[in-house]
């Protein structure tokens, strides 16, 4: 292990590879580099067969026994946008008065460059005890999180099943926190879904009002029966769900034609009193009420959920509080991860970096919370793994 990088270096070595959804750019090469110089048992699973060719994701594997302790991420990031506006290259991971700056900075490849970095001092710790590991240390990395996640978590989680691997508990590394690193634990997720109604009509001439049925009067008595709608009033550890209109269309550039159709679109961010499946029938009692003829198209992108407070939380939320200070909020707030594909398969848990910065413009992360980020998944694993855990 005296070979690997140092965490500035592997972070910044990350953020150099260009992988923008699907493209994977050389980043699970890095990883898998240094992993198996640490002796990790790596599985390189290459799912789908897209324009772009087939996404890379990564399985990697420390050890054979039980309890299995699974980190969680994505080396795949969103595009950088209008490059001009950066004040660094997006790629280049300019290291700039202690900030390295670059897209996925906080996105997730430093918070992965921080585990690595976890892992290996804590193996070369107990190596040097002439202890061995009681269970193993997984990573699953995938190139498929910020795009369609067809072909990432949700297809090596099969191929995991298929040859007998089992996650005993899993951290997901995303940005969790607001404002500090130590300010929040995530311990579930909502559920999203998105529907498009396209409502019909009969197009006519607008001097005759009342022999048509507009489309688009309809539709407007459909958004506005649901436009403050009150799904629920949340829960112990979730938010009330909230439902907000996306998109309207008529396609229409005419002044004195009633459309045939007229379409919308929404979003609902739901809790646990709700599922996919009842929301979908409650949203087609609506379109039944207010807009008779229709058509409507659902997709449910993960349902809600929650782990509940327990070992794995407590071990998280100990390790933050010790090594930061801060006693972290157990929370289910922000928007869809991973997490939601893996919460079927063991307990799971989100923490990482700061996500002030993620997706914009100037993505960056302090070398100091790299360095801190180490430090809390280091007392993680040895907490995890400590005969008193709790």
């Amino acid at each position: 292990m005296d070979q690997f990088p140092d965490i500035c270096e592997l972070a910044r070595a990350l953020i150099r590879c260009p992988s923008v959804t699907p493209v994977d750019a050389g980043a699970l090469d890095v990883v898998q580099k240094v992993l198996e110089t640490m002796g990790f048992i790596c599985h390189r699973l290459p799912f789908g067969d897209g324009p772009t060719g087939k996404v890379e994701n990564l399985y990697a594997k420390f050890g054979t026994g039980r309890p299995n302790f699974c980190y969680a991420g994505h080396t795949d990031v969103v595009p950088p946008g209008e490059t001009d506006s950066w004040s660094f290259d997006p790629f280049e991971a300019s290291l700039d008065e202690g900030m390295i700056y670059g897209r996925g900075a906080v996105d997730m490849k430093g918070a992965i460059a921080a585990f690595v970095d976890a892992s290996r001092r804590y193996l070369s710790a107990i190596s040097e005890k002439d202890y061995s590991l009681p269970g193993a240390i997984s990573l699953l990395i995938t190139g498929d999180e910020e795009g369609s996640a067809i072909n990432g978590t949700k297809k090596v989680l099969e191929w995991l099943r298929t040859n007998g691997e089992t996650l005993d508990d899993c951290l997901v590394g995303e940005p969790t926190n607001s404002e500090q690193l130590g300010d929040m634990v995530k311990i579930g997720r909502r559920g999203s879904l998105n529907a498009r109604v396209v409502v019909k009509g009969v197009q006519g001439h607008v001097a005759y009002p009342g022999t048509e049925a507009s489309s688009v009067h309809r539709l407007v008595r459909l958004l506005a029966s649901i436009e403050n709608l009150s799904l629920d009033d949340g829960t112990e550890y979730f938010q009330p769900s909230n439902l907000e209109i996306t998109s309207i269309d008529v396609g229409n550039h005419t002044t004195n034609v009633v459309p045939a159709r007229a379409s919308a679109q929404f979003n609902i961010r739901f809790n646990d009193r709700h599922d996919g499946e009842s929301l979908r029938d409650q949203i087609h009692n609506w379109c039944n009420t207010h807009a008779k003829d229709f058509d409507l198209d659902v997709e449910v992108s993960g349902e809600a959920f929650l782990t509940a407070p327990g070992k794995l939380s407590d071990v998280v939320s100990a390790a933050v509080a010790g090594t930061t200070g801060r006693k972290p909020i157990l929370s289910t707030s922000g928007g869809t991860s991973d997490a939601r594909f893996i919460k079927d398969i063991c307990p799971v848990v989100e923490f990482g970096l700061i996500s002030r910065t993620m997706h914009k413009v100037d993505e960056c992360v302090s070398v100091s919370d790299l360095s801190l980020l180490s430090d809390v998944y280091l007392e993680i694993l040895e907490r995890y793994f400590s005969e008193d855990s709790p």
